[in-house]
């Protein structure tokens, strides 16, 4: 048998227990501490009767609490299934509903949010615990609610391990949700340990590591930075957002980060900060980017701020345990619009419609076999049967390759769309819309046209005190693009609309274009 997610935690504290672990705010846990109290945290929700294959929910912010919660969870044989805290009490009652949570590990200042969704969840479903985490509960809470600290203060007899095994359920990751209902997509331990396994290769994390997250530990790119710290032993600074850049700048030259993996949001936000040049950031050993393609103009700017960080371009998706491919930074300098090639735990290449593997140049779908491909979807057969086919995942994502096999995105299938009779990948036209200096971050997407029928409509975000006009940005457009990709209307944006994970609301622009 395998390793199971929780055995990294306890042989990590083995290894090295005084070791800090966790940093969040101004709390800290040594893989010592974390182990034990997720031992007692186990031990608690077995309390509650929570047995092997039974859901718990976590929806938090990225806390040492949390961390507690996911390894407890694990440890007394649970399936993990995090919700984000801003998630809106109808979809809070769908997840709760759908996979039928047991336990629900919440914070006392979602008390508002989480009843109704509660009252909500359809009937016939399970009973449900709720663990409450913060101050003690405002009085909408029901007297004698558990709470997190009581429930660890409490003495409980250590239970014995669960007789789990490496194929168990260890996480149901609900997909963003961008259109329609999401899906819960079921790994496995194994799915998670090889993948950490395979991360952490590539990165040549070690123990001396510092890394700083302020992705969600709800979001499986996030969650990958908690396996990997169990399982390599280095300390993962938990911020709760990017709210507050100046703040999370601060706490990377303090803590001497040598890790930040991002998403272009992030990225974009970095790149603007004058701050960020006068920085002691002499630590940094690499950057990654995950969850939406980063502009190739914002790659270069980062190797010339960060000429000593080894940038990693990486591909994923939920359904893949959140890494499919990853770009070896070696050949950024000659590759920089490439996701690389596939991590070691998988296989991916680029299928045509008739499911043979593409030629190079050739765009198709990506389609992925390896141990980090999920079971399928939670209670949806049918979902399950149209993308995963003998073992092998059908993305949704269209792809090419190069002479060398390395992989190159596309476009998402549903996102591609034409104008003139010609196709338009929205990715190539906002790479080029971000090679301006003056543009922070792009978004493009087709809109009715009464003469063209469909034309393009670019949305910018500027860099602060720019007087970039749409005039010098069609200038710039005509010299690099197509005539049939060439932008017919531009509007300026605040900001764009994203999910949690970083990704773009598309249909939500789609709305107020």
């Amino acid at each position: 048998m395998g390793a199971l997610v929780h055995h990294l935690l306890s042989q990590t504290a083995g290894r090295d227990p005084s070791r800090v672990a966790l940093v969040a705010g101004g709390n800290r846990r040594s893989f010592a501490e974390l182990n034990a109290d997720s031992d007692t945290a186990a031990a608690a929700l077995r309390s509650l009767g929570v047995r092997r294959g039974d859901r718990v929910a976590i929806m938090l912010e990225n806390s040492i609490e949390y961390a507690t919660a996911f390894f407890g969870a694990l440890k007394a044989g649970a399936v993990y299934v995090p919700i984000n805290p801003s998630t809106k009490a109808d979809k809070l009652a769908y997840i709760l509903g759908d996979c039928g949570v047991r336990v629900l590990v919440t914070a006392t200042g979602l008390a508002r949010t989480v009843p109704p969704a509660l009252a909500d969840v359809s009937a016939g479903a399970p009973p449900m615990d709720i663990v409450w985490v913060g101050p003690a509960p405002p009085t909408l809470i029901k007297a004698g609610a558990a709470t997190l600290d009581a429930l660890l203060a409490a003495p409980h007899t250590t239970p014995e391990e669960h007789a789990g095994a490496d194929q168990d359920l260890a996480a149901i990751l609900y997909t963003s949700g961008t259109t329609g209902r999401p899906k819960g997509v079921m790994l496995t331990h194994a799915n998670l340990v090889s993948t950490a396994g395979s991360i952490a290769a590539y990165l040549k994390n070690t123990p001396d590591d510092v890394v700083l997250s302020v992705l969600p530990l709800a979001f499986g790119y996030g969650l990958s930075q908690l396996t990997t710290t169990a399982l390599v032993g280095f300390t993962l600074i938990l911020e709760r957002s990017f709210a507050f850049p100046l703040d999370t700048l601060a706490r990377m030259v303090e803590h001497r980060v040598t890790g930040l993996p991002g998403v272009p949001s992030v990225f974009a936000t970095l790149l603007q900060m004058e701050a960020v040049k006068t920085a002691d950031l002499s630590s940094l050993r690499y950057l990654t980017n995950a969850a939406a393609p980063l502009p190739v103009a914002h790659i270069h700017r980062l190797a010339e701020q960060f000429p000593q960080a080894a940038f990693h371009s990486m591909y994923g998706a939920t359904e893949c345990s959140t890494r499919i491919a990853s770009l070896d930074p070696s050949r950024l300098a000659d590759k920089p619009g490439s996701v690389g090639k596939a991590i070691s735990v998988c296989d991916a290449c680029v299928v045509d419609a008739n499911g043979d593997r593409a030629a190079p140049g050739v765009v198709g779908e990506l389609a992925v076999r390896g141990a980090n491909v999920m079971r399928g979807y939670w209670n949806q057969p049918e979902a399950t049967a149209r993308c995963l086919q003998d073992g092998v995942f059908l993305t949704g994502d269209l792809f090419r390759t190069d002479d060398e096999g390395f992989l190159h995105f596309v476009a998402r299938k549903d996102d591609v769309f034409k104008c003139r009779g010609e196709k338009v990948s929205p990715t190539e036209v906002e790479g080029v819309l971000c090679e301006i200096e003056a543009v922070a971050e792009a978004a493009v997407m087709g809109v009715a046209d009464a003469v063209d029928g469909m034309a393009i409509k670019a949305f910018i975000v500027l860099r602060a005190d720019s007087t970039l006009t749409p005039a010098a940005i069609m200038r710039h457009c005509r010299g690099r693009l197509e005539g049939h990709m060439l932008p017919k209307f531009i509007e300026f944006r605040t900001s764009l609309p994203k999910t949690e994970s970083g990704k773009l609301k598309r249909l939500e622009l789609a709305t107020t274009a």
